[in-house]
């Protein structure tokens, strides 16, 4: 029986999304081309081997736009012949890619196969790919929601009312995400994983000076006082530092069979063993993690107890606490180097990242297993399990 391995995982370091931003220079295009070409360089794969490339991207608009995948491979170097596209499953994109390139491994619809992604906020702001259109849902989802659906902002209130999280927990735990990553960096725990880029080296976001005192001073990032009379339960507790900023960024994993790793003298990092992803509550929007956590688990006939370590999205402090209450899971496995509040959220890219940080962290730690979870707008949820091997 074919399997699915990973053999290589980088990533750029992770700008902040804004016109000054370390990266903000970069074009989009060649953001993704840079993991790419650095990917086959630290493999040593011959890239006219590669069946396809799979990447993600949310504001597939602008520089972005186009099927930016393809031209990232050509920018890499690679042949004409290696095909390429562009998968949209909002913040979960590029870990869509990842199932999609296991799938098709495993089932010998390819021998070998990269997934990736990129988003440069700064230069395709987010929400880019809608702008000027008056209404990007149409008739159907108004009679069907006539209330209205809200924004990311607003259901990060939401799920915060509705699991009692205080501000203090959120700042609390967004704090200890920047101490986390500040720790990782000093201790060369991601030296393996990232490629600098033109002089950039590390993550623009992260803050090592961070506290919970500095935190509380923040205004609360989303009040409205429609939404406020719509949802007297919310406390307005979300602010810019108990959430994710906006980055820009890019990543990439090599995905193959252990065979054809065997017959090209690749070493396997991980095994990718089973995969999942459902549909929630619209409105919540992000709490798709829950179920789909208990639907890969069921997949994988594992338990929670099972998973050495967790990579759940800081899309917001708030889903992950809530993912945390409803699911059991110990917080000292979740996020070990620092998560999305600290090291940056390029949308399309954050998902190969998350596994390219939690492949790189399960060797380190000699981790069996490791379960990666996303948030995705509309009310989805993308989970996977991995396998050291």
């Amino acid at each position: 029986m074919r399997d699915a391995v990973i053999v290589e995982a980088v990533r750029t370091p992770i700008g902040k999304g804004k016109p000054n931003g370390s990266l903000a220079h970069v074009h989009p295009v060649e953001l993704l081309a840079h993991t790419l070409r650095t990917l086959v360089e630290r493999s040593g794969v011959d890239p006219a081997l590669i069946d396809d490339v799979i990447g993600g991207t949310v504001s597939q608009v602008g520089e972005q736009a186009a099927n930016i995948t393809r031209y990232a491979a050509l920018s890499a170097g690679f042949p004409e012949t290696v095909p390429a596209t562009t998968v949209d499953r909002q913040c979960g994109s590029s870990q869509q890619a990842v199932h999609f390139a296991a799938q098709g491994v495993l089932s010998g619809a390819y021998d070998l196969v990269v997934a990736c992604g990129v988003e440069s906020m700064s230069r395709v702001p987010m929400g880019s790919n809608v702008r000027g259109t008056e209404d990007p849902f149409g008739p159907g989802i108004a009679a069907r929601f006539p209330e209205g659906l809200v924004p990311q902002g607003i259901s990060a209130e939401l799920i915060a009312a509705k699991w009692g999280l205080s501000r203090a927990q959120m700042d609390a735990f967004a704090a200890g995400s920047h101490q986390k990553a500040a720790t990782a960096w000093a201790d060369g725990l991601f030296d393996a994983e990232v490629a600098p880029l033109e002089g950039v080296t590390r993550d623009e976001s992260v803050r090592p000076a961070t506290t919970t005192e500095v935190l509380a001073g923040l205004k609360p990032a989303y009040y409205d006082p429609a939404y406020a009379e719509r949802f007297p339960q919310i406390d307005w507790s979300v602010t810019a530092g108990n959430a994710s900023p906006i980055n820009d960024g890019a990543s990439a994993v090599l995905i193959t069979s252990s065979e054809t790793a065997a017959r090209l003298g690749l070493r396997p990092l991980a095994r990718l063993h089973s995969f999942a992803v459902t549909g929630s509550d619209p409105l919540l929007m992000l709490t798709g993690v829950i179920p789909a956590t208990e639907k890969v688990l069921r997949r994988a006939g594992l338990t929670l107890g099972d998973i050495d370590l967790f990579e759940v999205n800081e899309a917001f402090a708030s889903v992950v606490l809530t993912w945390q209450q409803e699911t059991g899971a110990d917080l000292s496995r979740v996020n070990v180097h620092g998560g999305a509040i600290a090291l940056g959220h390029p949308l399309g890219a954050s998902g190969t990242r998350l596994t390219t940080t939690l492949v790189h962290a399960m060797r380190e730690r000699g981790a069996r297993y490791g379960l990666q979870t996303m948030c995705e707008a509309g009310g989805l949820a993308n989970a996977m399990v991995i396998e050291a091997v």
